[in-house]
């Protein structure tokens, strides 16, 4: 995945979760590489929802939450009714809705829930909140996934629900922003090599001889993750000083 990139938070959780996650089409497969290791199945375009109620009626898997991960675009071509008919049939388990704002893995396409034709002209933004609601989801909830304390609260609760329940994390892909925030950089003396940043799996982070870690601020985006996960204040921006939100 990118440097920046929305979707990493929302794996990193659902690994240290042990969620059983059922994926789907999309950059955000990439979720089931190392070291993420966070995707345990992909069949095909839009299969995601439909496997995670097939899972859920035959019993879960014990002890481990069971949900679908979907991108925004896959959603919008053919995810929505997967979730028309779990609603309908009175499903449980939680879909995640990985909403980046445009199709990322193809060529940044339009789709109907950025509300941008194919043509690059307007078109109506779906709003996938309030259509989840149409649908008769009660449990819906919209989560910044670079948040990482807000993604990880959110999908603790959302899975410990009885009933269906769907969060859409919203942020836009990190290649449409990525010349907005400041990049960040180590400070030696305060990392202490335990690893946590690097085991996000952002390419901009690598690990050095001795063991610390080591940003490129020719890569980094400035998206905060790492800065998030870093217990010793190690992490630092490389420039003028920014704003990375809510930390662990």
């Amino acid at each position: 995945m990118c440097p920046g990139c929305p979707h990493r938070p929302v794996f990193n959780a659902l690994r240290r979760l042990r969620a059983v996650v059922n994926g789907d089409i999309g950059c955000y497969t990439l979720g089931a590489l190392p070291p993420l290791s966070a995707m345990d199945s992909c069949v095909c375009m839009g299969a995601s929802i439909g496997m995670a109620h097939g899972m859920e009626l035959a019993g879960g898997v014990e002890k481990r939450a069971v949900v679908a991960v979907i991108g925004d675009s896959t959603f919008a071509h053919s995810g929505v009714t997967a979730l028309m008919n779990t609603a309908y049939n009175m499903g449980a388990g939680t879909i995640l809705i990985l909403d980046n704002r445009i199709t990322a893995m193809t060529g940044h396409q339009g789709n109907p829930v950025n509300g941008m034709t194919l043509g690059g002209k307007p078109g109506v933004e779906l709003d996938l909140a309030k259509l989840a609601e149409a649908i008769g989801i009660s449990r819906v909830r919209v989560e910044d996934p670079h948040d990482l304390a807000a993604v990880e609260t959110a999908l603790k609760e959302e899975t410990a629900a009885d009933e269906l329940s769907v969060i859409v994390f919203r942020a836009p892909c990190a290649l449409l922003v990525r010349d907005e925030k400041t990049p960040v950089g180590v400070d030696d003396e305060a990392c202490t090599a335990c690893g946590l940043c690097i085991r996000l799996g952002c390419p901009a982070i690598a690990k050095t001889e001795s063991g610390k870690a080591f940003i490129d601020t020719s890569v980094c985006v400035g998206c905060g993750q790492c800065v998030q996960v870093c217990r010793y204040d190690a992490i630092v921006p490389s420039g003028p000083a920014c704003d990375f939100g809510g930390g662990l």
